[in-house]
């Protein structure tokens, strides 16, 4: 981390000045008394950026947010968890649009400048009168994002938040995430949203976040699966009154504020995937490019045999080189090296004679770290994973019933 961040204490969504959450049990979830609805929103219009899911089959409040955003304003946030609102037709857009005009009049602002996200169970309507009821009894506060955390988790056992703030120049990034199962990264892979009160240009704002997300969010597997409704919601309200332009100081810095923040909200995903026991930690390196670092992290992180093998804490280094060959990134076995946490197993392509059972300790703990050099170049990733436990089967076997 970066000395001169100071991460806020029980920092929450709500931590960034000017901004206000709050959640319900509106009874989406079929846990009696569940938060499941939430808001934030902010008092004055802000700058915006997103990421949204690069699958085909997208959810209705990824296709209403995606219009509301060329409005270039936004003043709050309305999520839901419970139903995904995806593969619901024409009345699943109505009602995803009803969301952000609900959310609106209990504001008082323009239902244009209201991004809408859900989560839960695809092909199934959302109960909107339920919405509806339950923002009217919303009480809106500055302590408030602790309770909008809880509100959008699903299969989630932990809410995940997380908030920072530059004292050298006055701005906060504070945000939350949502995300256990159908995580593989392709533009972004859950929900998030972030807040900050920093002054900066939508078209800055929108290039920084990319980038963050590549070196987050598109670097954490669960289970392979890209969901219908990921986004990633980036609000900029410019309350700080510090202007930040690209090759400045300020810029730098909140440009790392924001990085480390979505890497801690994305291991935490990681390591609260569904039923995962183990935190998986891979550093690719020596890559022809950044790319191919990606695919070759993805790759191995999403594989179901790395995955097995780290929760049996069996070191079958084989099964790690077989999924980053299949990767599609340029790969040379014979350049290749790699380690299991301290133990190095191959190089240039051959194996090396290794205590098995030291090697099975590196796989033992809850943090496991793989360490893979290509040979090929210079450019480095690192991403994050999880094991996959019977557990895992247990809970999406029974999801939908």
């Amino acid at each position: 981390m970066d000395t001169r961040l100071k991460v806020i204490p029980d920092g929450s969504i709500s931590s960034t000045p000017g901004f206000r959450a709050g959640a319900v049990a509106a009874g989406i979830k079929k846990v009696a008394g569940a938060l499941d609805l939430g808001v934030v929103t902010a008092e004055r219009p802000c700058t915006a950026a997103a990421v949204f899911t690069s699958n085909r089959f997208k959810a209705a409040p990824v296709v209403l947010s995606q219009r509301h955003l060329v409005s270039g304003k936004v003043r709050a946030i309305i999520v839901n968890a419970g139903c995904a609102n995806a593969g619901t037709g024409k009345i699943g857009y109505n009602n995803a649009s009803a969301m952000t005009e609900t959310a609106a009049l209990k504001l008082g602002i323009d239902k244009q400048s209201v991004l809408v996200a859900s989560t839960g169970v695809i092909g199934v309507q959302l109960p909107i009168e339920k919405i509806r009821t339950g923002i009217d009894r919303l009480e809106l506060s500055t302590d408030g994002g602790h309770d909008f955390a809880r509100a959008i988790m699903t299969t989630d056992t932990i809410p995940k938040e997380f908030a920072v703030i530059s004292p050298e120049y006055g701005f906060t990034v504070a945000g939350c995430a949502k995300g256990s199962g159908m995580i593989h990264p392709d533009m972004a892979t859950m929900l998030c949203f972030i807040t900050t009160d920093a002054v900066i240009s939508a078209a800055n704002l929108q290039r920084l976040l990319k980038r963050v997300v590549d070196k987050s969010f598109n670097v954490i597997s669960v289970d392979g699966d890209t969901s219908t409704n990921d986004c990633v919601f980036l609000l900029s309200s410019g309350a700080a009154g510090i202007e930040l332009k690209p090759g400045a100081a300020a810029y730098r810095a909140f440009g790392k504020a924001l990085e480390y923040v979505c890497v801690d909200l994305a291991r935490a995903i990681a390591r609260d995937g569904e039923g995962a026991t183990k935190l998986i930690e891979m550093t690719v390196s020596g890559a022809a490019s950044a790319a191919d670092a990606r695919k070759v992290t993805r790759t191995v992180l999403s594989s179901p045999l790395v995955k097995t093998a780290v929760h049996g804490a069996d070191p079958n280094w084989g099964r790690i080189i077989a999924a980053a060959g299949r990767s599609g990134a340029k790969f040379d076995l014979d350049r290749v090296n790699l380690k299991i946490g301290e133990v190095e197993v191959l190089k240039n392509g051959a194996p090396l004679p290794f205590d098995r059972k030291l090697a099975s300790a590196q796989f033992a703990g809850k943090n496991v770290h793989i360490r893979l050099d290509l040979g090929l170049g210079r450019a480095s990733v690192t991403g994050w994973g999880c094991d996959m436990s019977t557990e895992y089967v247990r809970i999406n076997a029974d999801y939908t019933t």
